[in-house]
């Protein structure tokens, strides 16, 4: 029986930024498990595609166009999702700005930059969980899960941004967890080591990327990360198996870091 605790057969998961990159895993792997994977995306003709490429597997799954800093876009894409689906169980916020933005000192950080992170990295948290918390309410529980990084954990610098913004991301993740825990509602995180994603081996300069593998020796687990090491945590938090679990942020980074 304990198997069903795991089932995620049927089951409705938003996954923004889904498109690509370490998302695109996400929602190949929901897909592989008997879920919907809803791919929610601001590249509407890549979240097409791979639905049509999943759906085309016998599976079912859904892409739509979505700015996650848009309270109007947001709405409309959860709106596409019960009209289509029927109801929404669980949703991943994963999209973020991280690896198209350059490495450099806090000072050389534009306000505009600062604010526009802020709002995709944050305020798309609190948007598409605003969004779907009426439909989880009314089916009685959802499951959120929310991407951090584990650059929180020791304050990586030069991306002082994106930094900062992840680790609010912690504190959205405890608080929101106890405004909705009534509502069987479970809110947790996750946060990442460097993971060798197309995406961010696309936009790393190769220098940093050597460097990075030098960073392996001091992991307990010495070696590259890549997207596939995110998914059991990922389908373990939006299964029935984690149902007495909120508030939490697991790390997944090979022991790089340990808290």
């Amino acid at each position: 029986m304990a198997h069903k605790l795991f089932d995620l057969s049927e089951k409705v998961v938003i996954v923004t930024g889904g498109a690509s990159g370490i998302g695109r895993v996400y929602c190949e792997a929901l897909a592989s498990c008997g879920a919907k994977p809803v791919i929610a995306d601001q590249n509407e003709f890549l979240a097409q595609q791979l639905a049509s490429d999943l759906n085309a597997r016998g599976q079912s799954a859904l892409g739509l166009g979505c700015d996650v800093s848009n309270p109007d876009s947001v709405i409309n894409m959860v709106s596409a999702v019960i009209k289509h689906f029927g109801s929404v169980h669980g949703l991943v916020n994963n999209a973020a700005l991280m690896s198209t933005l350059p490495r450099g000192p806090w000072y050389e950080i534009e306000q505009s930059d600062w604010d526009r992170v802020m709002e995709v990295n944050l305020r798309s948290l609190f948007l598409c969980s605003r969004a779907v918390y009426p439909h989880m309410k009314k089916m009685g529980g959802g499951r959120i899960i929310n991407i951090s990084s584990n650059r929180i954990w020791d304050g990586t610098p030069n991306r002082l941004h994106y930094t900062t913004s992840k680790a609010g991301v912690v504190g959205f993740t405890r608080a929101l967890s106890r405004e909705v825990g009534d509502d069987n509602i479970t809110v947790n995180a996750i946060t990442p080591g460097f993971t060798a994603s197309e995406r961010q081996i696309e936009f790393s300069n190769p220098a940093y990327v050597v460097k990075m593998q030098e960073l392996n020796s001091r992991k307990a687990l010495k070696r590259t990360q890549i997207p596939e090491d995110l998914v059991g945590v990922l389908l373990f938090l939006l299964s029935d198996a984690s149902s007495y679990i909120t508030g939490q942020t697991i790390n997944v980074d090979g022991g790089a870091m340990m808290h």
